[in-house]
């Protein structure tokens, strides 16, 4: 099996992600498509053999067998690629995610006002949400790079694994790796105050620990970014919450209504060009949003986004109608992305 060939091959292809998977068809997707490299399903034994052989180390075959998961990256032709392996139906399964070389701009990626200003911040939580391949990872890397570009920070990054790479400019950025460069992001966080940081990227709040530790980063005078996988601003809200039991609830509420920014909850929309293009909702933690959070009042947070466009705040809806009305989006996306039959 010619393993390295699907990689160039998806990279020829422009595609976003690659999926090997034991006697199933090898394919890629392309602007949100499913496409086949090839009619005739992969051999699973040969799968098996040719990751093994050619992409894991030691350690990381080690790691698999034992958890029948693993998160890593890998570079073929200067492309960087992050990939799951798991298990599925008692066959190895492989989606390797395209990582691109370049970072993309602000004005690549369409931030609004609100999202703009992130760069500038000098400390508290900024949250990037959203489903798997929704762009979480891009975005965050854009608002990094603005700050790497035109900031002298400290930049620390805990990923598992490192997606982009950052090249210092008028930054120093520190990028390390969960199962490389340290054990988890709970544990790196229990050291990185002490290595003078100015921002920290956690590449996923995972557990209470470690959202503990970022809560209190945020606290202590640090900007921290990271992401969570919920589809609105205020499930994010409440994830987090709910990570605690009881007792410490209430703790964490006062604790987030002090050192939450804004939380960007991001989806990608099919674009009239044949690309996609992001939808955002947005919300910034205004005294009166602070005033919510601290009461857990969460289920007021969407219509306070629906009336706070003053403060930067935008809604999901109102983001698809301006996609639309800018001719980025067909009315009949508007329509299904904002849950409705009728055009937006």
């Amino acid at each position: 099996m010619n393993l390295k060939q699907y990689f160039k091959d998806a990279i020829a292809n422009d595609a976003s992600d690659l999926h090997l998977v034991g006697d199933e068809m090898p394919m890629i997707r392309v602007e949100g498509e499913l496409k086949m490299l090839e009619t005739k399903p992969l051999s699973a034994k040969e799968l098996q053999a040719a990751v093994f052989e050619e992409m894991l180390t030691k350690e990381q075959k080690e790691r698999y067998q034992a958890e029948q998961e693993l998160d890593f990256s890998y570079e073929q032709e200067e492309v960087r690629f992050r990939v799951n392996l798991h298990q599925q139906s008692d066959v190895l399964g492989l989606t390797a995610r395209l990582i691109p070389v370049k970072i993309p701009t602000p004005k690549d990626l369409i931030f609004e006002p609100a999202l703009l200003e992130a760069p500038q911040m000098l400390d508290g939580l900024i949250l990037i949400t959203g489903p798997t391949g929704c762009g979480k990872s891009t975005t965050i890397a854009s608002i990094i790079e603005e700050i790497n570009i035109n900031q002298k920070s400290h930049v620390v990054t805990i990923e598992d694994p490192i997606e982009f790479l950052f090249k210092d400019k008028k930054s120093l950025i520190e990028q390390r790796e969960v199962g490389v460069d340290t054990k988890s992001f709970a544990n790196a966080l229990k050291h990185v105050l002490r290595q003078d940081p100015n921002v920290i990227l956690v590449g996923e709040m995972r557990d209470p620990e470690t959202i503990a530790t970022v809560l209190t980063a945020a606290e202590t005078g640090h900007l921290v970014l990271s992401t969570l996988h919920t589809s609105t601003a205020a499930e994010a809200i409440e994830r987090i919450v709910d990570a605690f039991d009881g007792s410490r609830q209430n703790q964490v509420l006062i604790q987030l209504s002090s050192v939450l920014k804004m939380v960007v909850a991001q989806q990608l929309l099919p674009s009239v060009d044949g690309g996609r293009v992001p939808a955002r909702e947005i919300l910034i933690n205004t005294p009166a949003v602070a005033n919510l959070i601290k009461e857990n009042n969460i289920s007021q947070i969407k219509s306070t986004i629906q009336i706070g466009a003053k403060d930067g705040m935008i809604s999901m809806e109102n983001s698809i109608k301006q996609l639309l009305k800018d001719g980025l989006i067909s009315a009949e996306v508007a329509a299904k992305r904002s849950g409705r039959d009728k055009k937006v």
